[in-house]
C-alpha cells in the first residue's frame, strides 16, 4: 500500500508537534496520510519528508507515551 502525500506546500495539512516550544529550537511538523503519517523539519518545509506506515507510527506514539509515563 502506498501512502498519499498531501500537497507539499499546503500549510493546512501540516501541524507542529505539541512539544514544539516556538523558540526556534528543533521542531517537527506532521501530516496525516492514508495509511500512515508524514514528518518533516518545520524549519525546512521544502526539505525531505519521512513517510511512516500506520503500524510504525502507532508504535512510535505508544513508545513516546510510555516514556512520558515513566518520566512523570
Amino acid at each position: 500500500m502506498s501512502i498519499a502525500r498531501p500537497a507539499p506546500r499546503d500549510p493546512s495539512s501540516w501541524f507542529k508537534s505539541s512539544y514544539s516550544n516556538g523558540a526556534g529550537g528543533e521542531c517537527v511538523e506532521c501530516a496525516h496520510a492514508v495509511g500512515g503519517a508524514l514528518v518533516r523539519d518545520s524549519k525546512d518545509s521544502r526539505g525531505p519528508v519521512l513517510t511512516i506506515r500506520v503500524h510504525a507510527w502507532r508504535a512510535f506514539i505508544r513508545a513516546l507515551d510510555g516514556d512520558a509515563l515513566a518520566a512523570g
